[in-house]
């Protein structure tokens, strides 16, 4: 049987193990444009889920344990990946939902109730994905389940068929065949279940690479132990110290033990010189006393950790909501608005046009869940339009919408223009359904080119695409490939370009200085009919 302790373990082993092979799984990305990466969403959604197990004591049950877990992984939810994962263990949880401890069975059943959760959830699943990779990781499970089974032996069973699945995915989805690469999302996946059965075994939480390991009698680092979840801190103080050692009746192991008798976490290393001591106790003036007889003191420190615990959990709780301060519904605000964005150009845009929150975001990183939540809760309406302005992005917001305290209805807008073209069109008089009918047809009509470069090599779509080419990008579609800005520019807003077509923006980025743009600007205008009205802005986005 799997114990809450191992299951809480687990999911810490899950996510050193995805964020240790993270770049491994962006580097699957077929799509060569800098963006927020499958590794990165699905590492950075997972490690949400280990921050708030870990500070569970061994004590805690399955259900706690994935009750908590699949709530940090909803709320911490970055990008399509990292949703469906999230989707995934929520459903799992409510398998387990009841449980001290689970058996094969249960685990069996509990990635079932995941893969179901996670297609329900998703409008159009598409197959050779996350989806199926999960999907048929359920079904060999079920089908190999017996009453001898052992939790490893079925968990096993489940990683073996999604590391088959996993390899049929180019079969399934063209585009990876072509590229010569399996699905990133369900690789993430893999690293995930394999990060998990690594605790099942009793191997260990796999470490994460990224930490140095602590050097030898190396005195623990305070805020470590006032960061541990409230129940397992034992003793109020973490006491330190330095005794200059009396030759005549200096004892180390006396020492030792005395503050040993007195609390935990006791640490002492004896030099020459010194003695250097470390202990949780309740009584550090005793501590104190007793070191005396070994020499004069000196680096005394004591600190309150369950002081400093609820200053953590108070810090990491203001890191969370992004600088957003919690706003109550005022009755006599109808209408808020949200939008996601980078760029200071662009923020402004939004801003004229009667947005109150922006979450710092888009192409390059993906806000999570929460991120988009504690604006929204920051924005004192009755209704708030939710402008994710990135496909990546709708589906973390989406999740946003049963947790709010208030209405939450998301705009299903991919692009910056689709964003402030579904603003212009508000009605302050009509119904929230109504706004939602006209500011999402208004985002349909509007088409949105993209000039980038290539943030790898690739060979995707007909096109041999080398690091650093420009990509132009004609509704979130790679056109073609250009090493000529101005050439590129062109091009694109001549093919986007169509008989009703009134207004052309163009938004130029960080990198580009307002000579340019007005350079690119001017080679538009002289190339499109001279009814179009052209107008220049300076977004600020970066990429």
């Amino acid at each position: 049987m799997i114990k809450g302790s191992v299951l809480r373990d687990a999911f810490i082993s899950a996510a050193n193990n995805i964020s240790n092979h993270k770049q491994k799984v962006n580097a699957l990305n077929v799509f060569p444009v800098p963006d927020g990466d499958t590794g990165t969403n699905m590492s950075m959604t997972i490690t949400a889920a280990k921050r708030e197990v870990q500070l569970m004591g061994d004590g805690v049950t399955v259900a706690e344990v994935s009750k908590t877990a699949a709530g940090a992984l909803l709320r911490g939810a970055r990008g399509n990946s990292g949703v469906i994962l999230s989707l995934l263990f929520r459903g799992f949880s409510k398998s387990l939902a009841g449980k001290e401890e689970a058996s094969a069975a249960d685990l069996a059943d509990a990635m079932a109730a995941g893969v179901k959760a996670a297609y329900k959830a998703v409008m159009k699943p598409t197959e050779g994905t996350i989806l199926t990779v999960a999907r048929v990781a359920g079904e060999e499970g079920a089908r190999a389940l017996t009453a001898d089974s052992t939790e490893t032996e079925i968990w096993q069973v489940m990683i073996d068929a999604a590391k088959d699945a996993l390899a049929r995915t180019p079969e399934q989805l063209p585009v990876l065949k072509k590229a010569g690469v399996v699905d990133a999302g369900g690789a993430g996946l893999v690293y995930v279940m394999e990060g998990m059965q690594k605790v099942f075994t009793g191997e260990g939480i796999l470490p994460l690479e990224e930490d140095a390991p602590a050097a030898p009698a190396e005195i623990p680092d305070e805020r470590n132990a006032a960061g541990l979840y409230e129940g397992e801190i034992t003793y109020t103080y973490c006491t330190e110290f330095i005794v200059l050692k009396d030759p005549d009746r200096a004892d180390a192991e006396k020492l030792r033990s005395y503050l040993e008798s007195i609390g935990d976490s006791a640490v002492v290393v004896d030099d020459d010189d010194i003695i250097k001591c470390h202990v949780h106790t309740d009584n550090p003036g005793d501590a104190l006393q007793h070191a005396l007889k070994n020499g004069q003191l000196t680096k005394i420190k004591i600190e309150n950790m369950r002081e400093q615990h609820a200053d953590n959990q108070k810090a990491v709780q203001e890191a969370m909501t992004a600088g957003f301060t919690y706003a109550p519904v005022d009755p006599s605000n109808p209408y808020g608005f949200v939008a996601v964005c980078a760029g200071d150009g662009v923020e402004q845009l939004f801003r004229e046009l009667g947005v109150n929150n922006i979450v710092k975001g888009g192409q390059t990183m993906n806000p999570s869940t929460d991120d988009i939540l504690s604006a929204v809760e920051a924005t004192p309406c009755k209704t708030v339009f939710v402008l994710p302005n990135n496909k990546n992005i709708i589906m973390a917001a989406e999740q946003a919408i049963n947790l709010a305290d208030r209405e939450v209805r998301v705009l299903p807008t991919k692009t910056i223009p689709e964003g402030l073209s579904a603003m212009l069109v508000f009605d302050a008089t009509a119904s929230a359904e109504q706004n939602q009918m006209d500011m999402a047809k208004a985002a349909e009509k509007v088409s949105t080119g993209q000039v980038t470069f290539a943030a790898r090599d690739s060979d995707y779509d007909g096109h041999k695409i080398k690091e650093g080419e420009l990509l132009a990008l004609e509704n979130g579609k790679l056109a073609f490939t250009e090493r000529d800005l101005t050439k590129a520019v062109v091009r694109l807003a001549k093919s986007l370009v169509h008989r009703d077509s009134s207004f052309v923006t163009l938004l130029y980025g960080e990198e580009i200085s307002e000579e340019l743009a007005q350079t690119v600007c001017d080679a538009v205008t002289a190339k499109l009919p001279d009814d179009l009205e052209v107008a220049l802005i300076n977004g600020g986005q970066p990429v």
